[in-house]
């Protein structure tokens, strides 16, 4: 994992450029996304993580599932009608093994969301040094970078556009957490297992973006 702590930070002088008053503004702002950036990496990692801790569940939670109504199933052809009349009221063992599982899932949901919420902040930081940006700089057009080649807005563009796939992403995940032990239908579990583990909200262009994130500040070679 990239630490922001670790991070090198960027020279005043190759920063800022000339226009000395706005200096101590300007390298704070560069420490700060450049930290952001690093941050981005490792919330990644850990939602990726996650991600797939949590497939696992649900897929033993479907798994468990499936081997639950097959059982039900055998139980009942077999069964006798007193014994029918009686089945629901008896407490099954399978029962708090699923229940387990479903709870571990959640667990892992509510990591998934504190990430996401950070994830929202980082966006939110990002558009502060923009504001401020805006704020010392008004309509002037010619404002030194505080990288290489992209300007600060773009540093918020990217940011939002990776906090809105992992907050849609989040939302899928929850409906999937809400819905997966309570299906009978198989296609439809599957579909709920291909759908956490893929992710569909999480765009091909979400790698491209960190990745260039990271180049642009430092954090990869150039």
């Amino acid at each position: 994992m990239i630490s922001a702590k670790k991070c090198q930070q960027i020279p005043a002088a190759k920063t800022l450029g000339s226009a000395t008053p706005r200096k101590p503004v300007l390298s704070v702002s560069a420490r700060k996304i450049k930290d952001n950036a690093a941050d981005w990496h490792n919330l990644i990692l850990k939602w990726e993580t996650l991600n797939d801790a949590g497939f696992a569940t649900a897929n033993n939670i479907a798994n468990t599932k499936i081997s639950l109504l097959s059982d039900d199933k055998i139980e009942l052809e077999s069964s006798s009608p007193a014994f029918d009349e009686n089945a629901e009221q008896r407490p099954r063992e399978y029962s708090k093994e699923l229940e387990a599982l479903c709870e571990e899932l959640q667990a892992t949901l509510d990591g998934l969301t504190k990430i996401q919420v950070k994830m929202e902040k980082l966006s939110s930081t990002t558009k502060g040094v923009c504001e401020l940006e805006n704020y010392h700089y008004g309509q002037d057009s010619k404002r030194p970078l505080l990288f290489h080649t992209w300007p600060t807005a773009h540093f918020y563009e990217a940011s939002r556009q990776l906090s809105d796939m992992y907050g849609a992403e989040l939302l899928l995940k929850r409906t999937i957490v809400e819905e997966l032990a309570h299906t009978t239908d198989h296609d439809l579990t599957l579909t709920y297992l291909s759908l956490w583990l893929h992710q569909p909200y999480v765009q091909s262009n979400s790698k491209l973006l960190l990745e260039s994130m990271l180049l642009e500040t430092g954090h990869r070679a150039l």
